[in-house]
């Protein structure tokens, strides 16, 4: 509402109560370039009566961070660094801190945020966000209708929901030897949907893939008997410890590295939080992350329109049954395996840097060219 506002009244608000001019058609500029430091960027300018009295340019790079122009240049991290009980560079080191301490993954990722803030106050910010999660499906299957866009694409989970909970989806072999299938899928929907129509998610680790690790949380705390509130935080710790991996050794924007940085990673700390919270020791955990990351490697980033809905939606769901495989077979295994993780989150980076642009969130490739629009 308030950007349609801005486009109608040609008034752009800003802090203080100063309201300035803004011709839309001249001052907006969307322009197919992509700069040096990062493709997700806004340049900002404010202008005088004779000259430009103020710019600066600002990059989206994932996960809800954006620097600066200043801080692109210097590679300043986007927060100060703190001293924590147990640093970890890469998935190796993580296992190391484990092993030489005693810890589980959860364990050591809740003592590290020992140095932001107290456990309390780590357990309480931990619980908001489940309880956004949980909101956000609760929206999803409430909300009928068509997705905004122009694509004309329907909400589905609303009456996948009333089917499961009337038991009238219809049987066949996959509802009775995988009943919870439905009901991952069902929540994978609900968010995904909501993001596309412009609701709240938790981005996890983005917006594009928010559906999979609330998915697969809920699939654990429906089907689990005795799940609880601590098992909540053993498995969005688990699956932060990885983000963190992903993030700083590739990254987790499909601007970047294509959709195996958003789905990819999402799917690979799904698995990780899964495994974490059915008993997994740390090396079964990393397994579970990097069977999940792995079997995304190449993941274009294509979305049909420029809109995260198509495939962007069924994606998510397909994501967060990957991941529950991948906890499975890492569970059914010891720990030790082929490939680890780091070797796969570098594979990511080498593959997206490999990638033609043309995949990577432009809509200019892939499906996003293959779907005739009408």
């Amino acid at each position: 509402d308030a950007v349609d506002a801005v486009r109608i009244d040609a008034r752009l608000p800003l802090p203080g109560g100063v309201v300035v001019p803004f011709d839309w058609a001249r001052d907006m500029r969307l322009l197919p370039v992509s700069l040096p430091y990062h493709p997700n960027a806004m340049r900002l300018s404010a202008h005088g009566e004779e000259s430009v009295v103020y710019q600066n340019t600002y990059y989206s790079v994932g996960g809800g961070f954006v620097v600066d122009e200043a801080q692109a240049q210097s590679g300043a991290p986007v927060a100060a660094p703190v001293d924590l009980p147990y640093p970890f560079e890469d998935g190796a080191e993580l296992l190391a801190q484990c092993r030489r301490h005693g810890l589980r993954i959860s364990e050591l990722m809740l003592a590290n945020e020992s140095a932001w803030r107290s456990e309390a106050e780590t357990r309480a910010a931990l619980g908001r966000i489940w309880e956004v999660m949980r909101a956000c499906v609760e929206r999803g299957i409430g909300h009928e209708g068509v997705l905004p866009g122009g694509l004309k694409v329907r909400r589905r989970a609303p009456a996948l929901y009333r089917k499961l909970s009337e038991h009238s989806a219809g049987r066949n072999m996959i509802s009775d030897s995988m009943a919870a299938l439905d009901w991952v899928n069902l929540y994978a929907l609900a968010v995904n949907e909501e993001n596309a129509g412009g609701g709240r998610v938790v981005t996890a680790p983005t917006n594009g893939a928010a559906g999979i690790i609330p998915a697969v949380l809920h699939y654990y705390m429906k089907f689990m008997p005795g799940s609880g509130e601590n098992e909540v935080d053993d498995f969005l710790l688990a699956a932060a410890a990885v983000g963190v991996l992903c993030k700083k050794n590739a990254s987790i924007s499909g601007a970047e590295v294509g959709c195996q940085g958003e789905v990819g990673s999402a799917c690979a700390m799904a698995a990780a939080g899964l495994a974490e919270v059915l008993g997994g020791t740390p090396e079964q955990v990393e397994n579970a992350a990097e069977i999940g990351l792995e079997h995304n490697l190449g993941l274009t980033c294509d979305p049909v329109g420029g809109l995260v809905q198509v495939p962007c939606i069924e994606r998510n769901a397909m994501g967060s049954i990957k991941a529950i495989n991948a906890a499975q077979l890492a569970l059914r295994g010891d720990g030790a395996h082929t490939v680890s993780l780091d070797q796969v989150i570098r594979t990511m980076r080498d593959t997206g840097r490999d990638m033609l642009d043309k995949y990577k969130e432009t809509s200019r490739g892939g499906l996003a060219v293959s779907f005739p629009e009408c």
